[in-house]
């Protein structure tokens, strides 16, 4: 490691000396603005961590920093000295083109990592592929070998550069097939200018296979060409989907493709259930048909066999989510205040089996009284002796993991456990935790992670270190690099929980600091502590924000109304804390959405990046408030949780950051009572304390009535979120390695 660092020192020496080196050369007058156009987007570069100190910091490893450094600073510097030197580079028009590709490397580069489409990582490897595809162009050879085995992000960048390359059309074909493998719900609009190469009608089957919803779009427009080539098409699945494109309802044949196309099913038994449009529609035995679809179609996938139209919109699990939500739990929460019996009559017919898959899809959005009443009902329509292990054999064992990290979320997992067997129950507890490694994501990981916080009985807490500890042997001896950082990293973390140990995460994981958060760690370097409140328009925003408002006293606080999309808030006493909020203007003509745009290109006109976001707000908005998040955020409060792919892309846009959220909807005056707390500190110029500010508000919580008691006991605080803290450690530790 030593080594690595002090040859990085020794590259990064020679910066001064690549200057001089250049400053030698004897330019032409006509071509030093090319020349002083690419150190400008270097001093750019050097400055977007804030200063321009010839280091451009992109991680708390010293050694990765240097490594970004070196490539954008010293390289580039040789690169342009090399321009000026290479004979192979004849005329100064040659000489002007090369140096403003070089420029555009740039430029590019650093427009994607402000926009978090590339990670500042990538820079040494990007260069290194620019110089390689610069001199296939000046040596008049194909450029496609230096092109394919890269990584999109880089492949982008680098082949969208060399236009002049004799395989530039070939490379960005490349290029294309790589962003189509990772954004599959994007191929058709982005297929147009490829509709005549060779692997259009294949990717036309892999939509119809994954995402029929989007070829049935296209296939609207039959003028276009794309709809021209989807109507040409002679594949089964593309003909099918074109059929039932004039189908009424043909959204909801959409799940059964697959066996459609099988013949399995037929359009006019299911019309029976689809009806004719809206006329003669059966919402439950809809949502039976989608849930023995899913049963039959996990079975095939456990055994390498995926169904068409799975996944991607209008698919089999979009579906059974959007009608579990539509349905069943949208009902049952919006009559929280009604009695029992009125409130859960929307799932009376359902069997166990459908109120499994309801709780499953309704993860992120089923009230906490909501879960409990469906969890009793489930039990009670299994019969006088409920056998759980009996359930999860009649559904394959489809969602277990995420059935287990709800159940023990919403306290429920030991009744679970207690309905079957001792081995059975340990078995399943084994299998929770098994194999995390050989999942394409960490959402399993994560699961396990908050599982955890959750489990009161220490048997069981004690049994999941043990097959943990079990699992990061077996990834030791198998010598699986992401499984032994994945089970040691959950090792870690689940023995800091027991304080007795004392064990510093941050030192143990390398990461900052979990349980405290400085004053001036939060603060820009204007010293500003600047906050960005995300509210939206419908009912509930509308009726918590004149509240929100008027919680900022005047003695503290300045309220400016005077702009009709958003407030403005400062502190009285200095204006160093700044709070901008959007107003929730009418959702249904999307001018909450405008407000918030502006808002947004306002802060950046005036040049301030908020420092603590607030999402005022459910599970449905999350996602636009993450899209418009300004990024590096150090505090961010969820008025709801929105589950795991919100919360990797808020750790990936937010490595540091302290993240509060609730395993349910969020509570308005519980939100208003964090941020009020928050809001004091920050007036007093206090480091945060999270524990001992945690005890405050849980005790304050204690004397108030049942409901909101037990809504607090759902929030969780930025040190119990160990699903969060799980993926900035397994972030660093992957960057280091």
């Amino acid at each position: 490691m030593i080594k690595t660092v002090i040859i990085i020192l020794l590259g990064c020496c020679f910066t001064a000396q690549g200057f001089a080196q250049a400053d030698t050369l004897k330019v032409p007058i006509g071509r030093q603005r090319n020349h002083d156009r690419v150190n400008e987007e270097q001093k750019l570069l050097d400055k977007i961590d804030g200063k321009i100190d010839g280091l451009v910091k992109v991680s708390s490893s010293e050694e990765i920093s240097l490594a970004v450094t070196d490539a954008l600073l010293r390289r580039i510097d040789a690169l342009q000295a090399n321009i000026e030197r290479n004979n192979k580079i004849a005329s100064n028009n040659e000489k002007v083109r090369y140096l403003s590709f070089t420029e555009t490397l740039l430029k590019n580069f650093r427009a994607d990592w402000k926009a978090n489409k590339i990670s500042a990582l990538y820079a040494p490897q990007l260069v290194a592929v620019f110089e390689q595809a610069m001199k296939a162009t000046i040596d008049s050879v194909s450029m496609l070998p230096v092109i394919e085995p890269q990584p999109y992000e880089i492949a982008k960048i680098a082949a969208g550069i060399f236009t002049n390359n004799i395989a530039f059309i070939q490379a960005k074909n490349a290029v294309y097939l790589k962003y189509c493998r990772l954004n599959p719900d994007k191929i058709l609009a982005n297929l147009e200018p490829y509709v005549k190469q060779p692997y259009a009608d294949s990717l036309l089957e892999a939509v119809a296979k994954n995402d029929p919803g989007q070829l049935y779009k296209y296939a609207q427009n039959l003028y276009a060409p794309v709809g021209k080539l989807i109507a040409a098409n002679n594949s089964t699945i593309v003909k099918t989907i074109v059929l039932l494109s004039n189908t009424p309802g043909s959204m909801l044949y959409f799940p059964f493709i697959d066996d459609i196309v099988s013949g399995k099913k037929n359009t006019d038994s299911l019309r029976k259930i689809i009806g004719d449009g809206e006329k003669g529609y059966d919402s439950v035995k809809y949502f039976k048909l989608l849930v023995q679809t899913e049963i039959d179609y996990s079975k095939r996938m456990q055994n390498g066999d995926t169904a068409i139209a799975l996944f991607g919109s209008n698919g089999l699990r979009d579906m059974l989510k959007r009608k579990a939500l539509q349905h069943f739990i949208t009902p049952i929460n919006e009559l929280h205040n009604a009695t029992e019996n009125r409130r859960m009559k929307a799932v009376e017919p359902l069997s166990p089996v459908d109120l499994y898959y309801m709780i499953i899809m309704g993860e992120s959005d089923i009230y906490t009284s909501s879960y409990k009443h469906s969890f009793a009902r489930m039990l009670q329509r299994m019969g006088k002796k409920p056998a759980a292990d009996s359930l999860l054999m009649s559904v394959n064992y489809d969602y277990f993991k995420k059935f287990i990290k709800l159940a023990a979320n919403f306290n429920r997992l030991d009744t679970f456990l207690n309905l079957m067997p001792a081995t059975s129950a340990e078995n399943l507890m084994k299998a929770f935790v098994a194999n995390l490694e050989k999942t394409n994501t960490l959402e399993d990981a994560v699961d396990v992670a908050d599982s955890y916080s959750s489990i009161s009985n220490k048997n069981l807490q004690a049994n999941i270190l043990t097959y943990v500890a079990a699992n990061e042997k077996r990834t030791d001896v198998a010598n699986s690099k992401r499984g032994k950082i994945i089970y040691s990293l959950l090792n870690t973390i689940f023995l800091s929980a027991d304080t007795t140990k004392k064990i510093d995460l941050s030192k143990e994981l390398g990461i900052p600091p979990i349980y405290t958060l400085d004053n001036k760690a939060i603060a820009d370097d204007s010293g500003r502590i600047v906050q960005q409140v995300f509210f939206y328009g419908d009912e509930d925003g509308r009726q918590f924000f004149p509240q929100y408002i008027a919680a900022f006293s005047s003695k503290d606080w300045k309220v400016n109304n005077s702009n009709k999309e958003w407030v403005e808030i400062k502190s009285a006493k200095d204006g160093k804390n700044i709070i901008y909020v959007n107003r929730p203007l009418n959702n249904d003509k999307n001018l909450d959405d405008t407000a918030q745009i502006h808002l947004n290109q306002y802060l950046n006109k005036i040049g301030i990046t908020p420092n603590i976001v607030t999402h005022r707000g459910h599970s449905y908005w999350l996602s636009r408030t993450i899209d418009r998040m300004p990024g590096d955020s150090k505090i961010i409060l969820l008025g709801s949780c929105g589950g795991y792919k919100n919360l990797s892309q808020l750790i990936t846009q937010n490595p540091d950051a302290h993240i509060i959220s609730t395993k349910q909807i969020g509570t308005g005056n519980i939100n208003q009572i964090i941020t009020n707390t928050l809001n004091q500190n920050f007036l007093n110029a206090k480091n945060i304390d999270w524990r001992q500010m945690w005890a405050g508000l849980s005790a304050q919580f204690a004397k108030q009535s049942k409901d909101l008691k037990e809504t607090w006991e759902d929030y969780v605080p930025p040190f119990k979120n160990l699903g969060a803290i799980f993926l900035k450690a397994y972030n660093k530790k992957a960057e280091a390695e």
